[in-house]
C-alpha cells in the first residue's frame, strides 16, 4: 500500500509544473529593437522570480508603431492578462487602449512614458522635464559660451519625449544658445536614422555648435554613431563640437570613454521593471500605491565614466 501511495505521489509531482504563477503581468516597451527596455525586461523578470507567484511577459511592437502596441495591448486583454505596464507611444491611441483595459478589470500602470489623462493607476520612471532640464544644464556647463545647438527626438506622439525637449529650452532659456530651424527631429526610436539626422543637422549648419539626443538611439548603432563624431573629433575634443546624450547603456558609456561624446544623463530602466511588478502585485492585493514613482537620473562625464562602467 506504501509503495502505491509514493507511485501516486511521483506520478502527481510529474504532472505538476515546477512554477505556477498565481498573476500574469505584462510589460509592453514602445519597440523591441531598443535595447533600452531590454534592462526593463530584466529587472521585470528578476523581480518576478523573486515574488515566486509572477509571470513577467515582455511583448511590443519590434519597431515604434503606435498602432501595433494597440493592437498587441487589445489581444493581452483578450486573454485576460492580470496587470499591464506600458511605455506609452503615442498618448491619443494609448489613451483608448488604456481604458478598454481598465473596463475588461485589468489594471493598468505606465513606465517609462507616461499617459497622465488616462485611466492609468500610476507612473514609474524618469521625471521627463527634469531629464531634459539636466541634459541643458550639462550643455551649459561644458560649453557656456553658447552657439547653435538642435535635438533629436523619437516618436512626435510621445508625451515623454516631449517633456524633455521642453525640458532643454527651458535649461538654455537665457543663455546664449540658440536652437536651430527644423530641431528637434523625430527618428521613431530607430537608431540608424537618428544618426542620419545628425549628420543631416550638421551639414545644414555647418557652425552647429551642439546635438542633443533626448534618447540614445543614435548610439544604439554604435558603429554609426562612431563614424559621424570621428568626422567631428578635433572639434569635439577642443570643445567647439559639444555631445550630450540621453541614457547611459554599456555601449554609451564605452562612446563616451573613448571621447566620441562629452556627457550623458541616464535613466533607470532595470529599477522600472522591478518597480512595475511590485506595483502591479500591490493594486491586485488591494493596496493603495503611490500615483508617481521617480527612479532618478546618472550624470556621467569623462571623469566619472570608468566608475559607472564597473
Amino acid at each position: 500500500m506504501r509503495k502505491i501511495l509514493l507511485a501516486g505521489i511521483a506520478v502527481a509531482m510529474m504532472a505538476t509544473p515546477a512554477f505556477a504563477a498565481n498573476y500574469r503581468f505584462v510589460i509592453v516597451p514602445k519597440a523591441m529593437n531598443n535595447p533600452f527596455f531590454d534592462f526593463a525586461r530584466d529587472g521585470c523578470e528578476k523581480r518576478a522570480k523573486e515574488l515566486g507567484n509572477i509571470e513577467c511577459i515582455y511583448k511590443g511592437p519590434v519597431e515604434h508603431e503606435p498602432a501595433t502596441q494597440a493592437q498587441i495591448i487589445q489581444d493581452f486583454i483578450t486573454q485576460k492578462v492580470d496587470g499591464l505596464a506600458i511605455s506609452v507611444a503615442d498618448v491619443a491611441a494609448m489613451t483608448k487602449s488604456i481604458e478598454a483595459a481598465s473596463a475588461a478589470g485589468i489594471p493598468v500602470i505606465t513606465f517609462d512614458a507616461d499617459a497622465p489623462g488616462s485611466k492609468r493607476i500610476a507612473y514609474i520612471g524618469t521625471n521627463n522635464k527634469e531629464f531634459g532640464v539636466a541634459l541643458g544644464k550639462q550643455l551649459l556647463k561644458l560649453r557656456p559660451d553658447g552657439g547653435k545647438y538642435a535635438m533629436v527626438s523619437g516618436g512626435p506622439g510621445a508625451k515623454n519625449l516631449a517633456e524633455r525637449v521642453d525640458g532643454v529650452r527651458e535649461a538654455l532659456k537665457g543663455s546664449k544658445w540658440t536652437e536651430v530651424s527644423g530641431s528637434p527631429t523625430f527618428c521613431n526610436d530607430d537608431p540608424a536614422l537618428a544618426v542620419q539626422q545628425m549628420t543631416d543637422l550638421r551639414t545644414a549648419t555647418p557652425d552647429l555648435a551642439a546635438i542633443i539626443p533626448v534618447g540614445g538611439w543614435p548610439m544604439f548603432a554604435p558603429e554609426g554613431f562612431k563614424a559621424f563624431a570621428s568626422r567631428y573629433k578635433k572639434e569635439i575634443d577642443s570643445g567647439k563640437f559639444t555631445l550630450v546624450v540621453a541614457d547611459t547603456l554599456k555601449m554609451q558609456l564605452e562612446l563616451l570613454r573613448d571621447g566620441y561624446a562629452n556627457a550623458l544623463v541616464g535613466q533607470r530602466p532595470f529599477e522600472m521593471g522591478e518597480k512595475a511588478m511590485d506595483t502591479l502585485l500591490a493594486i491586485k492585493k488591494g493596496e493603495k500605491v503611490p500615483e508617481i514613482v521617480y527612479t532618478g537620473l546618472d550624470l556621467v562625464t569623462k571623469d566619472n565614466v570608468a566608475k559607472m562602467l564597473k
